[in-house]
């Protein structure tokens, strides 16, 4: 018979000819019957960004695969070293024979090159690059597994309670779980701890050498007030995608898990952004997820020996400590937080011997705070010294705050001459950042339990509310800011 080039070959017996068909309806058998245990399953959510308010659910709680949705948690990694001074946007990163190795998606650099932090981060954000993340992981940790025990130490400190990450990419490993609810309130994370450099998700492409690179993100620029986040996919995990968007007054993050092809997902976190945006809140601070201490990262001179091990093909000599205890490190000795989305948690001191306990010292008891870690009702508090006289000055009225601007808060306790002092303590830490700032407390009902937020006001833009928080956090305070 006519072969596919022309040529013709022999017509087979009638056992050979039997025998094949008979293979192939037993492979066409074996895919009909397995291709459903292999679908991915869909899972979904809408939360209102304002209010915490989830607006949609759909299996928001079940274990799904993250895929690329995993480089959202490297990014938010890699924000926080930047803000913390740990590394700039110009820092070379190496690429290691581990991480040129990596399959596409991949930007194709070569072991022993560098990229630079932002190249990295632009990179993830386009083209969703695996060996940029591998290497941006590598040079952030000292080692991939490394990074990614502290992804997952980040992600529980967030209040992430299901997701456990095993790389800094998102490639196939079956230990690598979250799920919707968790991808949501990473995204909102993202956007309310780094407002300066979110900016980056919206990136619609960018050059590297020869190449133009588009964002996978099809929505960009397609739905009204979508300004990001990311997209993934694998076989297991099906389409994924976390979507922000911002309009009106409004403001929601979607995700979309297991959608059945490209189109299918955005066609249908299309239809959840139509529909539940217009039901979000005007009002509400979006401050839904308190900020974390910084992860330990490699410090300056770390970082040097694994850009030399990188370029000469050596090992990445660091010390099994790091630079922070080893326990830091540890999966096992990292507190889970569980975080409701509509309402802060309520706070009972009978309950909770952290808060019952009343030490002598400001500093003993915040950092009793600090272990808890949870979202605006326990914001982390780290103080190093009592500053009572700093503190006599500090407003003790919610009345005092500005009617309008940006605001910052650093704190949230359940004894008000606490929130006093800390108040007092980063006024007199906190230098020019905060010298025409107005301190004050607000008080939050929380059940049968009283908070006192500490907050500082009267920032005329987001910049100035923004450095006063790195400055703030260099001085080893927690900060978040937000618009009145």
């Amino acid at each position: 018979m006519p072969t596919l080039n022309g040529s013709t070959e022999r017509q087979p017996t009638p056992f050979f000819k039997t025998a094949s068909r008979m293979i192939v309806a037993s492979v066409v058998a074996v895919c009909v019957f397995a291709a459903p245990a292999m679908a991915a399953k869909y899972a979904g959510i809408v939360v209102d960004a304002k209010t915490g308010k989830v607006l949609y659910s759909e299996d928001a709680d079940s274990l799904r695969y993250p895929a690329s949705l995993t480089k959202m948690m490297t990014l938010y990694l890699t924000f926080e070293a930047l803000e913390a001074g740990k590394v700039r946007k110009d820092t070379p990163v190496p690429f290691s024979k581990n991480a040129s190795a990596e399959p596409p998606s991949k930007l194709g650099v070569r072991a022993g090159q560098t990229i630079t932090v932002e190249q990295a981060i632009q990179a993830l954000v386009t083209r969703s690059a695996n060996d940029a993340a591998t290497a941006l992981g590598e040079f952030l940790g000292g080692s991939e597994d490394r990074f990614a025990r502290i992804m997952t130490s980040k992600a529980r400190a967030l209040g992430m309670t299901r997701t456990t990450y095993r790389n800094a990419n998102g490639l196939p490993n079956d230990a690598q779980m979250t799920t919707a609810r968790d991808q949501a309130r990473l995204g909102m994370a993202l956007r309310q701890h780094f407002p300066q450099y979110y900016s980056y998700f919206s990136t619609r492409s960018f050059t590297f050498g020869r190449q133009v690179i588009g964002n996978h993100n099809r929505l960009l620029g397609n739905v009204r007030g979508v300004d990001g986040i990311k997209t993934g996919y694998t076989r297991a995990a099906g389409f994924n995608l976390v979507t922000s968007a911002q309009a009106d007054g409004r403001s929601i993050v979607g995700v979309v898990l297991g959608g059945k092809s490209g189109g299918a997902r955005d066609a249908q976190m299309r239809a959840l952004v139509a529909k539940y945006m217009p039901a979000a809140s005007r009002s509400g601070s979006g401050n839904l997820v308190a900020e974390t201490q910084d992860a330990p990262t490699l410090s300056a001179s770390e970082s040097r020996q694994v850009s030399t091990a990188a370029a000469t093909g050596g090992s990445f000599n660091l010390p099994n400590s790091g630079p922070v205890p080893g326990a830091r490190y540890s999966e096992e000795t990292t507190r889970s937080v569980e975080v409701a989305y509509a309402a802060e948690p309520k706070v009972s001191a009978s309950a909770n011997p952290v808060l019952a306990a009343k030490p002598n010292t400001l500093e003993a008891q915040s950092q009793k705070l600090a272990s808890l870690g949870s979202n605006t009702a326990i914001d982390r508090q780290v103080t190093n010294s009592v500053a009572r006289k700093a503190s006599e000055a500090v407003t003790e009225d919610e009345a005092a705050a500005p009617a309008s601007g940006w605001i910052i808060q650093i704190g949230a306790t359940p004894d008000k001459g606490q929130a006093m002092t800390l108040l007092g303590n980063a006024k007199e830490k906190g230098g020019k950042a905060l010298s025409a700032a107005t301190p004050f407390t607000v008080a939050v009902s929380s059940g049968s339990s009283q908070l006192y937020r500490a907050r500082f006001g009267g920032f005329s833009s987001q910049d100035k509310a923004v450095n006063a928080c790195s400055a703030l956090k260099k001085k080893g305070f927690a900060c978040w800011a937000a618009a009145q």
